[in-house]
């Protein structure tokens, strides 16, 4: 592990997608001391991220970019020495088989700016739904893995780069008690959550760059695992909704090991307990 940066030797930081996740993680970065540039799709935004003190850019991703927005992304990475891409599958239109090609204009550009480090967002939805415990190098060896976030995943895996497989978000504006309120007939009650809360995310994220965690793929999930009869119960209850009901069966799921992550950066989660993080969400 290298010696982490002076203030005076901090990088400037490019996050594309600022948003639910990557406009707080920006405006971390920039009380931390970073120069950061920042994408937004939605021009509103522009001011919110010049007010952060991040300069901002309107950018949207398509497989071929148009003029204006590859000169934007030339633009957003200039100058920039590390680059977070913060872009979820669902940004690619039709299907997730687009993913990989909506992120492959990045790589490139990355590549012509001279960027050193990227830090890529991905989801632990990699890894096949299967009642075990999942590590980083379980994905490559699941044949039913979804196979376009892997592809998404090579395009940035190297010794110059991270990837960071995070769980289940959950956070302020994104409270897990609607998402299953009232449902009757969920299957795969006794299957273990894995999530994790919007600070610990920052706080890894930023803890990588600062740390320079660089040729790494890891985990991100929060150590508990209730069943989620038991979490999706309590988070409906919590917000005085109807809680779901789930099919009478015993069928397990994923449980994500997120140990390496802990390991290296030596990081405490803030919410471990996923129930007890409810009340921050």
């Amino acid at each position: 592990m290298t010696d982490a940066p002076s203030l005076v030797s901090r990088p400037t930081v490019a996050v594309l997608g600022c948003g639910w996740l990557g406009l707080p993680l920006a405006r971390t970065l920039v009380e931390a001391g970073y120069r950061v540039h920042g994408s937004t799709t939605t021009p509103g935004q522009l001011l919110t991220l010049r007010d952060a003190g991040i300069r901002p850019f309107l950018l949207s991703l398509s497989p071929s970019l148009s003029v204006i927005d590859a000169d934007t992304l030339q633009a957003l990475l200039h100058g920039a020495e590390v680059l977070v891409l913060n872009v979820p599958p669902s940004r690619a239109a039709g299907s997730p088989e687009a993913y990989p090609a909506l992120l492959q204009p990045v790589a490139e550009a990355a590549t012509l700016a001279g960027v050193r480090h990227v830090l890529l967002v991905s989801s632990t939805g990699v890894y096949a739904d299967e009642p075990r415990i999942m590590r980083e190098s379980d994905a490559q060896a699941a044949i039913t893995a979804e196979v376009p976030l892997l592809q998404a995943e090579a395009l940035f895996q190297s010794e110059q780069h991270t990837v960071v497989r995070l769980a289940g978000l959950i956070g302020p504006g994104r409270s897990p008690g609607r998402f299953l309120a009232g449902r009757a007939g969920v299957p795969h009650g006794e299957a273990p959550v894995n999530l994790i809360h919007l600070q610990d995310c920052i706080n890894l994220l930023s803890s990588i760059i600062e740390q320079e965690l660089w040729g790494y793929t890891f985990n991100a999930s929060a150590a508990t695992h209730p069943t989620r009869r038991t979490f999706y119960t309590a988070a409906a209850t919590r917000l005085g909704l109807q809680p779901p009901t789930f099919l009478e069966e015993t069928t397990g799921g994923k449980q994500i090991d997120s140990s390496l992550i802990r390991e290296l950066t030596g990081y405490q989660f803030r919410h471990e307990d996923v129930v007890a993080a409810l009340e921050y969400c």
